[in-house]
């Protein structure tokens, strides 16, 4: 009785662990696309002169991590002129 109470409460404790994980990788896709989308019409337009800011692997992390303010981070450290 005591072990079927116990993966009961195993198994849920095991979903939660999946829907918060889920949950949270959601968020990061949505802003990584976020970033990668700002980057690019940036690149495109190229407004404010800096020239185009390579999408790399790097690029990609930091605006997976930061969204729009980490594009805004690359952007600033494009125009102080380092690159990642």
């Amino acid at each position: 009785m005591i072990e079927a109470i116990l993966t009961i409460v195993l198994a849920i404790a095991v979903a939660a662990a999946i829907y918060y994980f889920l949950k949270k990788a959601s968020t990061l896709i949505i802003n990584s696309i976020v970033g990668l989308v700002t980057l690019y019409i940036l690149n495109q337009i190229d407004l404010l002169g800096i020239g185009e800011i390579p999408i790399t692997w790097a690029t990609v992390i930091v605006c997976a991590l930061g969204g729009l303010p980490g594009a805004v981070l690359l952007v600033i450290l494009k125009l102080v002129g380092i690159t990642i």
